[in-house]
């Protein structure tokens, strides 16, 4: 049984004219002097460096060739996107509210978002009914607490409930999403 370990690794060296040392030895375990070390041949390892050189160059050719198939192929228009499937954003002014506060200490929350309009054309309608929406949006917004501000998903819950409140006040299918812009809360 041959049983053998290497310890370290191979250190190349970068100057000319000096031979390449590697300090990779093996240890003979079935022999009775264990300090005699038998070194690995430097070829080797650098047979072995190239080989992954190799592998790796070809996996990141057959990525890059993946990559231009799904993307580089496409016409220039598709790929923009087109002029029907282009978002229109209604801006919504900044607005202040108070929070409610269980101490009765002054709470408040600043809001900017932006609405994502369904279709192009009724961006006009949106803005047009911009003030019913914000009327129905502020008591839900003054009976938060602050501690229903804390956390990633306290931001995605407002989100919820705003875009469920414009279906509401503006009409269904008007508004595709809301982007908040600002959430600061003081």
């Amino acid at each position: 049984m041959d049983a053998r370990r290497t310890f370290g690794r191979g250190r190349p060296t970068f100057f000319k004219g000096v031979h390449e040392v590697s300090t990779t030895a093996v240890i003979d375990a079935d022999a009775e002097d264990v300090t005699r070390l038998v070194p690995v041949a430097p070829k080797a390892a650098r047979k072995r460096r190239t080989l992954i050189a190799a592998v790796a160059l070809l996996l990141l050719i057959a990525v890059a060739g993946a990559a231009y198939a799904l993307f580089g192929s496409r016409p220039a228009e598709t790929a923009a996107g087109s002029g029907a499937s282009a978002q229109t954003y209604v801006d919504v002014p900044p607005m202040i509210v108070n929070l409610r506060s269980s101490d009765g200490r002054a709470r408040f929350l600043k809001l900017h978002f932006m609405l994502v309009a369904a279709d192009a054309g009724k961006s006009e309608g949106i803005k047009a009914k911009l003030p019913a929406y914000l009327d129905a949006l502020q008591p839900f917004l003054r009976e938060l607490r602050p501690e229903d501000l804390s956390g990633s998903a306290a931001v995605f819950r407002i989100k919820e409930e705003m875009l469920v409140r414009a279906g509401d006040a503006l009409g269904k299918n008007m508004v595709r999403d809301v982007l908040i812009q600002d959430l600061i809360q003081q």
